[in-house]
């Protein structure tokens, strides 16, 4: 085995380990009761919701199943997790012309520059439909 497959192996590894750690923590541990989870310190600090507020309440729903509580605690984040299986796959050879638009999409960085500020904004507007944006 060359060093280059004994490190790839190495991270897929940890990385795998990781994400069953997580998952085991989110599927014991509730992360609407204060405790084990910190409050994000940018909504502690102004009162509004961040782009990432809400991310780990809406693991903790995936992992018990919960696809619509998910989605009312962070919809972005929620939705690009959904396409996380088929950018795997894009990255490991498998590539589909149809799929070529939206990797190419996701991969502009101009799109990130555009969409998160909006949305970091849009989700704290006080008023329907982007009350829906905020967590819960």
């Amino acid at each position: 085995m060359t060093a280059s497959r004994a490190l790839q192996l190495s991270l897929a590894t940890a990385a795998a380990t990781t994400a069953a750690v997580g998952v085991w923590v989110l599927r014991n541990f509730d992360p609407n009761v204060p405790g084990l989870f910190p409050p994000c310190v940018f909504h502690a600090l102004t009162g509004y919701w961040c782009v990432g507020c809400g991310i780990t309440r809406a693991l903790h729903a995936l992992v018990h199943g919960d696809l619509a509580r998910a989605f009312s605690m962070n919809p972005l984040a929620t939705a690009l997790l959904m396409l996380a299986p088929l950018l795997a796959a894009w990255k490991l050879g498998w590539q589909p012309r149809w799929l070529r638009p939206g990797v190419a999409l996701l991969a502009e960085p101009r799109l990130w520059l555009v969409l998160l500020p909006a949305y970091w904004i849009a989700r704290n507007l006080p008023w329907w439909p982007f009350t829906l944006l905020a967590p819960g």
